[in-house]
């Protein structure tokens, strides 16, 4: 506490007497205008600026209406204000760049619109949000239009009249800023993406209006008071023994070391605008903070651990409550690709990224980033496999991205999440190329459309996209994990257990979980295995549920395409019924149901020109169940998605769950010709298990096998292990290893 006190007077300190205070433009420094002014002309940032002058054109002589806010997302006023504050902040950034004071005028006479009205309204009518705002229905797009609109005022501070500012600081920004904040402390010292701005927002306008009080309540907050509330999706507004808020501990409690940010890429990519154009009136106003630095640059680490989080079409991983699509497109990734590379290493991969979106923002890094894109040193952006540690500490879990060729996998053993957070530990989702093979749901939500509870997220997202069975994950009892209590799950994280990319032909990504089941352990491993003898890198998925007592196990797959071929004699439905009455279960219908017969089961689908086969290791009184989602669903929110399901009644002890996912094959429309229709896996099954070890072993139709051991128990790189098996003695060092051909060295 007396080295945060510290902190805060040093930081007053330097508030009062930095030479830069007196300039209020946020984003672009006058020594920057005048280089961009006097510089080059530079094709990439002259076509971003004439995109704007466009944008602008036709509300400089008519303005902008400004009503009394009724509307949730995708209504009249609600899509009004956040056009607003959207041509504020153009008007602001071209009137420095030009000097066009009719762009001045434009954010002025709006500025005065929202001045005469602001004191009239109340909160929002709409009383869905734990935060209502007053422009909006919630406090994070009101926080939302003050860190956009703040960037318009900073530019045209000096051109207005010392009346006319102080109006509009008076009877606008100040009571803003002190909305958001004191009169909403919940919302403000909240560790969430909501709050980022929340914090953004009033710093920035703070530093326009060189308000002292509000830049010190942006950086550290609030005091912090122990309510029990929650949000609207179950979170905690505090987290347990939460003792700091504010700008400066977002960053330390929202991303680990490695730059992931705990809610997952689809907020992150929301949150980073806030984060970096903050930063970036920091830099510019108190460059003696070093803001790009803090916690050894986490804020630039977490620029390039977003774009590694895509996948080939630029789409962000839709882990936790994501809208599917969303990609590094986005308008917010404009600013973090630019700052990305002008304040870090200059990775010309990023250059590559902006060359792709054909814009740049209309700052000094946008005009750095054009001006070497003009030159020639644009790269292709690299993606390879990765992990992300979760936590402020890297301690908590993670996730693990495995690589190889087109294939790619994504297993999540990380924290919750808070409020946005699924039930979905040990889950993987897989993509093929441009197309995923095995899906994660996302969120169910409608962003901004207007049809669809005003685009807010449907009440089928707590009841189906959250649930366990919504995953490719084991489930346990038809119950989900934590018995869905956000508190408790937000409480302990997953274990890592491996990582390993060190080898082209086999990568590992191994996790354990303890706690998402009460007397229930957790064990999955999924390995990436390259051989020629395949057309495509195969999944070996290999997951252990350890029970004290037996219960019923259940492993959905949730894929895209049409089934084509199953092993099992599977029955279908001619009455559909639900699967259950609850945790999810209630929204999927019952399509298809067989026993397994023999140790060895494939099914295979197709979709998008390709074929898949999972490959599964099976044993006596297990089954499949085919499922489609739909059920209980009067309002259609849910898409018809289908869902291969393993069951299997588990037993006290180990009860292993073995499975090779094989890409394969191709049908051109054109031709009508096919090739590798069928999966060239003829078996897979478990040669060896005790309490330290477990052989898979699975061969192909050309009579080669292959071998996987893998330690249960120790998980040491230096380790020697030693097992005898078919009379031979094996060694290896390490907690797995791969052989071909038999079991030969």
């Amino acid at each position: 506490m007396l080295i945060r006190k510290y902190t805060i007077l040093v930081y007053l300190l330097i508030v009062s007497f930095s030479p830069l205070f007196g300039q209020h433009q946020l984003t672009l420094t006058n020594e920057e205008e005048k280089e961009i002014k006097q510089g080059e002309t530079v094709e990439l940032f002259s076509n971003s600026v004439k995109a704007a002058e466009k944008k602008l054109a036709p509300y400089l002589e008519k303005g902008v209406d400004v009503p009394t806010p009724k509307d949730l997302a995708g209504g009249y006023t609600h899509s009004q204000h956040k056009k607003n504050y959207f041509l504020m902040q153009k008007a602001g950034v071209l009137f420095q760049i030009t000097g066009n004071e009719a762009y001045a005028e434009f954010i002025k006479n709006t500025l005065e619109k929202y001045s005469a009205q602001y004191k009239n309204w109340d909160r929002h009518p709409s009383k869905k949000s734990y935060a209502r705002g007053k422009i909006f229905w919630q406090c994070l797009n009101d926080a939302n239009w003050l860190v956009y609109t703040s960037q318009a005022y900073g530019s045209i501070y000096s051109w207005l009249s010392p009346k006319e500012r102080k109006k509009l600081n008076n009877e606008l920004f100040r009571p803003m800023a002190d909305f958001l904040s004191v009169e909403t402390p919940r919302f403000f010292n909240r560790l969430h993406n909501h709050s980022t701005w929340a914090n953004a927002g009033v710093g920035m306008i703070g530093l326009v209006m060189e308000d002292e009080d509000l830049v010190q309540k942006a950086l550290y907050g609030l005091p912090i008071t122990d309510e029990k509330v929650k949000d609207n999706d179950g979170g905690s507004i505090t987290k347990e023994g939460q003792k700091e808020a504010g700008f400066l501990a977002q960053i330390d409690h929202s991303f680990s070391p490695d730059g992931y940010y705990t809610e997952g890429p689809y907020y992150q990519r929301y949150a980073m605008y806030p984060f970096l154009i903050f930063a970036l009136a920091l830099e510019n106003q108190q460059p003696s903070l070093e803001i790009f630095k803090y916690r050894e640059g986490v804020l630039l680490k977490a620029v390039d651990a977003l774009l590694q989080q895509t996948n080939a079409s630029g789409e962000f991983f839709p882990l936790n409550d994501a809208q599917k699509g969303m990609s590094y497109y986005s308008r917010e990734l404009q600013l973090s690709l630019a700052l990305g590379y002008y304040y870090g290493k200059q990775d010309k991969g990023l250059l590559g990224l902006i060359k792709e979106q054909q814009r740049v923002p209309l700052n000094y890094a946008g005009y750095i980033a054009a001006r070497d894109i003009n030159k020639g040193l644009a790269q292709p952006f690299k993606k390879h496999s990765i992990y992300f540690s979760d936590g402020p500490k890297g301690d908590k879990g993670g996730i693990g991205v495995l690589r190889s060729d087109e294939v790619e996998l994504i297993m999540k053993f990380s924290q919750h999440g808070m409020g946005h957070g699924h039930f979905d530990r040990l889950s993987y989702s897989l993509n093929f190329g441009k197309e995923e093979v095995l899906q994660d749901y996302g969120a169910a939500r409608y962003v901004n459309i207007h049809q669809k509870d005003g685009g807010g997220y449907l009440k089928e997202n707590k009841t189906w996209a959250k649930q366990t069975i919504a995953h490719n994950t084991v489930v346990v009892g038809k119950r989900s994990q934590f018995k869905g209590n956000v508190k408790k799950a937000d409480s302990i994280s997953p274990e890592e257990y491996i990582f390993s990319t060190d080898k082209e032909n086999v990568q590992v990504v191994s996790a354990k979980e303890s706690n998402a089941y009460q007397e229930v352990d957790l064990h999955r491993t999924l390995v990436l295995i390259k051989d020629s003898s395949f057309e495509n890198p195969l999944v070996l998925d290999l997951f252990n549920v350890q029970l004290d007592t037996a219960q019923l196990l259940q492993l959905p797959y949730h894929y895209h395409g049409q089934l084509m071929f199953s092993s099992v004699d599977l029955q279908r439905a001619t009455t559909l019924k639900p699967l259950g009455e609850k945790d999810g279960y209630q929204h999927l219908w019952n399509v298809a149901e067989g026993e397994v017969k023999g140790a060895f089961n494939q099914i295979n689908w197709f979709d998008k020109h390709r074929f898949y086969t999972l490959n599964m290791a099976t044993t006596e009184g297990e089954s499949i169940t085919l499922a489609e989602l739909g059920a209980n669903d009067p309002h259609f929110n849910l898409r018809r998605d289908p869902s291969i399901i393993l069951n299997k009644q588990g037993q006290k002890g180990d009860n292993w769950m073995v499975s090779i996912l094989e890409t394969h094959g191709s049908y051109s429309t054109v031709t009508e010709a096919s090739k590798n229709t069928y999966s060239t896996i003829k078996d897979v099954f478990i040669s060896f298990q005790n309490n330290e070890y477990i052989t898979v072993n699975f061969t192909n139709k050309q009579n080669e096998e292959w071998t996987f051991i893998l330690s249960t128990v120790d998980n040491s790189d230096v380790k020697e292990h030693q097992l005898s098996l078919k009379d031979r003695v094996i060694k290896w060092d390490g907690p797995f290893v791969l052989f071909k051909n038999e079991i030969d060295q």
